[in-house]
């Protein structure tokens, strides 16, 4: 079965069909959040700080670096954004045990990230585009890391769920030219906005399913895609996730402080058998409980984590 390994010093990922559902943090990621921007540009990483070790208390697996920043005094991101990059890299990794996933549209950073990080993280991410596939697949294949291809072209996203299948072939068939192996490609189909286009789910779900049976790949998507514009987001993507993984998908990225979304990603891995004799659910269980009391969702799960900590050290983490 399709396996793909993500590591960071100390702690081993697996993605894969047999596996847990592996959420990768989103929330290290400046675009949309003025206030964070403005602090990177700043010097100040102290949002950066607290998102990593909620993620992390909360579920993550792994976490998504994004350091694209336009900054007012240099509006060029080939300059700014690799060392704004290898910058927080060092900051997260040191906080925090758990793989990373490297984040960018710019070159630079991505191979700035790809020399600060320890261990073996996801490269996010290469697409169908010439220019990108030729930029992008020599990193991977000097660094020997896994890396998410998003299935949008030198045409553009296309609505035809068909033609993104098309592109997510292309790409791992692109990859196999320089001897990068299908299961360290990750793909994203892609997930369009519900409200605007009702198959959207539908096509996602079938989507998932092709790239399994037919390229053997796992996959990914950015969660919240699915519910943009909708009233009760969260509820949506809730709903979203535990068919996603029914489907057969097997990552996504996403916001994992959010206890909805938590609570069906953990029945979802117990329904589906990976879960070994419902211990994460039960465990998760507690976390809901202290919830129910009064506390907030990450210190809880930082809570419940800590009280069941004894004894694991040195064992080998997966997703």
């Amino acid at each position: 079965m399709t396996r793909t390994v993500v590591e960071s010093k100390t702690k081993t990922v697996v993605i894969g069909f047999d596996e847990p559902f592996c959420v990768i943090g989103e929330r290290i990621n400046p675009t949309g959040r003025k206030k964070l921007a403005a602090e990177l540009e700043a010097g100040d990483f102290s949002t950066v700080e607290k998102d990593a070790l909620e993620q992390v208390a909360c579920g993550a697996m792994v976490l998504d670096v994004n350091a694209g920043v336009v900054y007012n005094s240099n509006p060029n991101p080939n300059e700014t954004e690799p060392p704004l990059m290898t910058k927080m890299i060092n900051i997260v990794q040191a906080l925090v045990d758990v793989p990373l996933c490297i984040d960018s549209s710019v070159p630079g950073a991505l191979e700035a990230g790809l020399a600060a990080a320890e261990g073996r993280p996801l490269l996010n991410s290469v697409t169908g585009e010439e220019d990108r596939l030729e930029l992008v697949l020599p990193l991977v294949k000097k660094y020997n890391v896994p890396v998410v291809a998003i299935s949008n072209d030198d045409t553009g996203i296309s609505e035809d769920p068909d033609v993104r299948f098309e592109v997510a072939r292309k790409i791992v068939q692109r990859a196999a030219d320089f001897g990068i192996p299908a299961h360290d490609i990750v793909v994203d189909p892609l997930v369009m906005p519900v409200g605007a286009m009702a198959t959207a789910g539908r096509q996602v779900f079938t989507l998932v399913k092709r790239l399994r049976e037919e390229l053997g790949c796992n996959t990914t998507c950015g969660a919240s895609n699915i519910s943009f514009g909708l009233p009760n987001r969260h509820g949506i993507n809730a709903a979203f996730l535990p068919m996603a993984i029914g489907a057969g998908m097997t990552s996504a990225i996403m916001n994992p402080v959010r206890s909805v979304e938590m609570e069906a990603i953990r029945a979802a891995n117990f329904l589906m058998n990976h879960d070994a004799n419902g211990g994460e659910w039960i465990k998760f269980s507690r976390v809901l409980d202290a919830v129910k009391e009064g506390k907030d969702f990450a210190t809880a799960s930082a809570e419940v984590a800590a009280a069941g900590r004894g004894g694991r050290g040195g064992r080998r983490a997966r997703a």
